[in-house]
C-alpha cells in the first residue's frame, strides 16, 4: 500500500505546482500595465492680495541726549522727569562765577577805554594828537568789547536748555555733580508725532512707495494702528538682505511708547490673474523646481518659478498657464513620459 500512495502523492504535488504557476501567469492579463492612477489639478487664475508681517520699532519724531557744552559743577537742576517741556526751557545751570568776574573786569576796562576814546576824538578834531594815536585808543576799546562778547558766549554755554518741545526722560545726575561734555544729563523725546521703523525683504523693495499705508500692533494693547510710509533707507542691508522703511504714525498714538516693539502688517496691491497650485505638486530639483503636466495621458516635466505661498498653496510666476493640468498625487513616483490615468480633479 505504501508503494501505491507514494506515486499518488507525487502526482498531486506536481499538479498543484503547475496550477499555481498558470494562475500567476494569468494575473497580469486583467491589468493595464504601466498606467498609474493619479489625482490632478487644473490651473486657473484668481485674485490675490499678498500680505506679509514684519517686526518694527516705534521711534520718536525727534530724540536726543542732553549734554552740557562745557565742564563744570551743576548749580541748578530743573529737570521734571516724565514731564513735557517747551523749547528753550532752562534744564540745568553750570557754575559761572569765574566768567562773571572776568566780565565785570572787562566792563570796568571798557568804561575807561570809552573815556579815552572820547578824549582822543576831541583832540584829533583840533589836531592835538595824531590820527594814529586816536586809532590806537579806538582799537583798545573795540578789543575789550570783543573780549566781553566772548565771555558772554561762554556764560551762555553754562546754561543748558531744552532743544525742542518734548517729554523729558529720567535725569542721570544730581545737583552739585561735576559734568563734562560727555556727561548725559537726560534724554528728551518729541512724542507729539511718532514714527515706526520696520524692514522688508529684498524682493519686496520695489513694492514699497512713499504714501503707502501699513498697519501694526504693539504688545499690551489691543488697538490697531496705522502709519504712512515716508521714506526708505538708501541701500539694502547686506547682513540680512532687507530694506529699512520709516513711516509716520497716523491717527491716535495713545498707548505707543518710543522704543516699543511692533508687528507690522503690509498689504500689497492685489493681482487679478495670479496662478496658485497645491504645494504637494512642486517637485524640488537640483536646478530649481518642477511640476508634472498631464499631456495626452503622459507625464511631462516642466520647470517653474514660484512666488508667494501659504500653508497649502504656492504661486507660480513662470512655467504654467491657465488650463494646464498637473499632478497632485504620485509626484515622486512618476517618471518622465510615463502613462498616467487621472482618477479625479481636486479643484
Amino acid at each position: 500500500m505504501n508503494r501505491i500512495s507514494t506515486p499518488l502523492l507525487l502526482l498531486i504535488l506536481l499538479l498543484g505546482t503547475q496550477a499555481c504557476h498558470e494562475k500567476k501567469k494569468a494575473a497580469p492579463a486583467g491589468q493595464k500595465k504601466g498606467t498609474a492612477k493619479v489625482d490632478a489639478f487644473i490651473v486657473k487664475t484668481e485674485a490675490f492680495a499678498e500680505n506679509i508681517e514684519t517686526p518694527g520699532t516705534i521711534v520718536a519724531n525727534e530724540v536726543t541726549e542732553i549734554h552740557p557744552e562745557v565742564s563744570g559743577r551743576i548749580t541748578q537742576l530743573n529737570i521734571r522727569e516724565g514731564q513735557f517741556v517747551s523749547q528753550g526751557t532752562v534744564l540745568a545751570k553750570i557754575y559761572d562765577g569765574d566768567l562773571q568776574a572776568q566780565l565785570k573786569k572787562l566792563e570796568a576796562q571798557l568804561n575807561i577805554a570809552k573815556v579815552n576814546e572820547d578824549r582822543a576824538r576831541q583832540l584829533v578834531d583840533i589836531q592835538g594828537i595824531s590820527k594814529q594815536d586816536y586809532d590806537n585808543s579806538l582799537l583798545t576799546m573795540q578789543n575789550i568789547q570783543a573780549d566781553m562778547a566772548l565771555i558772554r558766549t561762554e556764560i551762555s554755554r553754562t546754561v543748558i536748555r531744552a532743544p525742542f518741545t518734548g517729554k523729558m526722560g529720567l535725569k542721570a545726575i544730581s545737583i552739585g555733580a561735576y559734568v563734562t561734555p560727555a556727561t548725559v544729563i537726560a534724554t528728551i523725546n518729541q512724542t507729539s508725532t511718532l514714527k515706526i521703523d520696520f524692514v522688508v525683504p529684498e524682493k519686496y523693495t520695489s513694492k514699497i512707495a512713499p504714501g503707502q499705508i501699513v498697519n501694526f500692533t504693539v504688545e499690551g494693547s489691543p488697538a490697531n494702528y496705522a502709519a504712512k510710509v515716508m521714506a526708505t533707507e538708501s541701500n539694502v542691508a547686506v547682513a540680512n538682505r532687507s530694506l529699512t522703511v520709516r513711516g509716520t504714525v497716523t491717527g491716535s498714538t495713545q498707548g505707543l511708547i518710543p522704543g516699543a516693539f511692533a508687528k507690522v502688517k503690509i498689504s500689497f496691491a492685489p493681482k487679478s490673474n495670479a496662478l496658485f497650485i497645491p504645494t504637494q505638486s512642486i517637485l524640488p530639483t537640483a536646478r530649481g523646481k518642477q511640476v508634472i503636466l498631464v499631456n495626452n495621458s503622459k507625464a511631462v516635466f516642466s520647470d517653474v518659478e514660484t512666488g508667494s505661498r501659504d500653508s497649502a498653496r504656492v504661486e507660480i510666476i513662470k512655467g504654467l498657464k491657465p488650463g494646464d493640468t498637473i499632478l497632485v498625487t504620485g509626484v515622486m513616483a512618476t517618471k518622465p513620459n510615463a502613462k498616467v490615468s487621472i482618477n479625479k480633479i481636486v479643484n
